[in-house]
């Protein structure tokens, strides 16, 4: 069983027992957070698409860490001029563990 779920601008494929590193979320870790957002469902016998969303679906997960990804690197340079800058980001992001999809 496998559900397609939009959080964060983005869409993921999630199945039980899954971790995701997603946009952050407000919420402590050891939280648990419910995704309303469901785009399709498979339970095995046959799959739901949404239009946009499957009503009465819904996916439960559990909040393990709030954390920062890796360091991107900006680096912008004009040639023949002394014009240099560098600049670093780094995202935030929600480790979640799927613990649960209801299907409707």
């Amino acid at each position: 069983m496998y559900a397609v779920i939009r959080t964060g601008g983005k869409q993921y494929r999630v199945a039980e027992n899954d971790v995701l590193f997603i946009e952050k979320l407000e919420a402590e870790a050891g939280a648990d957070v419910e995704f309303g957002e469901v785009l399709a469902v498979d339970t095995g016998a046959g799959t739901v698409l949404g239009a946009p969303l499957v009503s009465g679906a819904k996916v439960v997960g559990k909040v393990l860490e709030q954390k920062k990804a890796d360091k991107v690197i900006i680096f912008k340079k004009r040639q023949r001029s002394t014009y240099r800058r560098m600049r670093g980001h780094r995202q935030r992001l929600t480790v979640v563990r799927i613990t649960g999809i209801t299907a409707p």
